[in-house]
């Protein structure tokens, strides 16, 4: 059986803060035992919190191309601003919608850089600079709270070209191999499978996003009783090579 639960009472991170320590100690309180096997889904928000990896848009000076982008977009040119220096490459900006390409690799609206959950107006929170470090980060100080083997994903909410609506997926990960490949293999009926891959971090951070809910002030997921496969694998796995995409 699996099963989903969010840590409460979880604070407001800021800047230093452990938070392999707070997701060990919100779980003691709730009364959650965290062993070998469990998959720890955590906000990136948090995490771009805990690193500093902020920015408050009082100390952005916006560019030319920003000044007339946000004119069309009616937007704050500095949030504009921010977000083109979060990007590597622009994918497509039509109306109000900004859908760029991180530094990570990433395809996703505003390259990231969002206001949601932040505390006052003027700040805005970026991408964390390397995920899969944060993921390591926080994987080994909970084997070191609780000398257990856990996978931790850093997750975020990404839309879908082909499908209405946001989910949550993994932009970082840590003890797991993020996909399960299954080319090669038989099915039920013995047909040989040449291009299933299934994006088991992606899916774990998409259920944990059940719990965590955006409005509730659940950063943190505990995710039991699913046997995913071990390694150390890397959320730059599941990024579609620019040669191989379709939609670009």
């Amino acid at each position: 059986m699996i099963t989903i639960v969010g840590l409460k009472g979880i604070p407001l991170i800021k800047k230093g803060d452990d938070l392999a320590r707070i997701i060990v100690e919100a779980a003691a309180r709730q009364g959650i035992v965290m062993r070998d096997g469990d998959t720890i889904v955590v906000s990136h928000k948090i995490v771009s919190k805990a690193e500093g990896n902020v920015l408050n848009l009082k100390d952005v000076n916006p560019s030319p191309v920003s000044l007339s982008l946000a004119k069309t977009m009616a937007e704050d040119p500095r949030h504009v601003e921010a977000i083109l220096r979060e990007a590597r490459g622009v994918v497509k900006i039509v109306e109000r919608h900004m859908i760029l390409e991180t530094k990570h690799g990433f395809v996703c609206a505003n390259a990231g850089v969002d206001r949601s959950n932040m505390e006052g107006s003027e700040w805005v929170s970026l991408l964390p600079k390397d995920p899969d470090r944060s993921a390591r980060t926080i994987r080994e100080g909970i084997k070191k709270a609780l000398g257990c083997n856990v996978a931790v994903i850093v997750s975020d909410t990404f839309g879908r070209p082909w499908r209405i609506g946001q989910v949550n997926v993994a932009i970082g990960v840590a003890g797991m191999i993020p996909i399960k490949d299954y080319r090669g293999k038989g099915d039920m009926f013995q047909h040989i499978l040449r291009v299933t891959m299934i994006a088991i971090a992606d899916e774990l951070a998409s259920a944990a996003e059940l719990v965590m809910n955006k409005s509730d002030g659940v950063p943190v997921a505990v995710i039991s009783g699913y046997s995913y496969p071990r390694g150390e694998g890397s959320a730059r796995e599941l990024v579609r090579p620019r040669e191989r995409d379709l939609f670009r």
